[in-house]
């Protein structure tokens, strides 16, 4: 069988943990953050893992990690 191609941006963005779930970052943590409010800013500070729906996606544009 060939090899599959992984896909640059997931692969930046998305980790598969010991159990199999995909750990993220979350977004808006980057710039204009005097205006945001400090419990939406502590609550992006931390990882979240994707849903179970979406796992299936995530996997198959990062095949090998």
């Amino acid at each position: 069988m060939p090899k599959i191609k992984t896909h640059s941006g997931a692969k930046k963005r998305f980790s598969v943990t010991g159990s199999g779930k995909v750990k993220f970052q979350h977004t808006n943590k980057r710039h204009r953050l005097t205006q945001k409010d400090h419990k939406r800013k502590r609550i992006l500070r931390g990882a979240a893992y994707a849903d179970d729906t979406n796992i299936n996606n995530v996997k198959a544009l990062i095949p090998y990690k």
